[in-house]
């Protein structure tokens, strides 16, 4: 088995992937990242994990009211506040 095996099958021509160059890789859309991309970049920590959480009625509609990513912007409210502490 090779790194490109998945065991579906596969319309990309590996072969001639794994002979391309680095410049021919490159993409002048996406530059290389620099310095100032790195200054602005947002730490985000690994793995989540899963738990069972009880939440007032109230405050789960509120969040799930404004669409899909709900328990995204949970844990960004209660990262804040862990942030917020953690320095003080």
């Amino acid at each position: 088995m090779n790194r490109h095996d998945t065991g579906k099958p596969s319309q990309t021509d590996w072969e001639r992937v794994d002979k391309l160059t680095d410049a021919e890789l490159e993409d002048p859309e996406n530059p290389p990242l620099d310095e100032s991309f790195w200054k602005e970049a947002v730490f985000v920590p690994g793995p989540k994990r899963q738990i069972t959480l009880r939440i007032d009625a109230d405050v789960l509609e509120f969040f799930r009211a404004r669409g899909p990513g709900y328990q995204r912007r949970m844990n960004a409210v209660l990262r804040r506040y862990f942030e917020a502490h953690r320095k003080a």
